[in-house]
């Protein structure tokens, strides 16, 4: 059983297995996006509203929520944002690199700073999307986030197979 397990983590040139290792993968880090952005929304720099299902479920463990304006909770939305954006791609270039693409199409470096880079643009992308659904259609927190991380794995599963490890 153990050598098939490093067998399957170890395979990278069957496109099925790859991508289920990168919906693993882009899994841990969107654990590691969403604990990070719910536990700053939470506690850091405030950005949830009354009705946010997060708060819901705050609230049936008997946690207590500060809310905040509407252009307060859209300005801490981003620093959010940008801190658990901080935490999940390092999360996810050492998953990906480890388990799911071959390295080497470029040197380690540059290779790290295209990762970051792609994740950048699908950051404001994503991020975008998620303001304009707060800002013009007065969407839950929840919501928005869940729209962010959508459009950012769309456009990261794109890039980092055809543009930055080799496929």
């Amino acid at each position: 059983m153990k050598k098939q397990i490093v067998a399957f983590l170890s395979e990278k040139d069957n496109p099925i297995v790859q991508f289920l290792k990168y919906g693993v993968c882009g899994g841990i880090a969107t654990g590691v996006d969403m604990a990070v952005f719910f536990l700053f929304a939470w506690l850091v720099f405030p950005a949830l509203t009354e009705t946010d299902p997060f708060v819901k479920l705050l609230r049936f463990f008997c946690f207590d929520v500060q809310f905040v304006s509407e252009s307060m909770r859209l300005r801490n939305y981003w620093f959010d944002k940008v801190i658990c954006f901080l935490f999940s791609n390092l999360a996810a270039y050492v998953l990906n690199v480890r388990f799911v693409f071959k390295a080497g199409k470029h040197k380690r470096h540059h290779e790290m700073m295209l990762f970051f880079a792609l994740s950048l643009v699908s950051f404001f992308v994503g991020t975008f999307s998620g303001d304009a659904l707060i800002r013009f259609c007065g969407l839950d927190t929840t919501y928005s986030y869940i729209a962010a991380m959508i459009s950012a794995l769309l456009i990261n599963y794109a890039g980092r197979k055809f543009l930055i490890f080799h496929g």
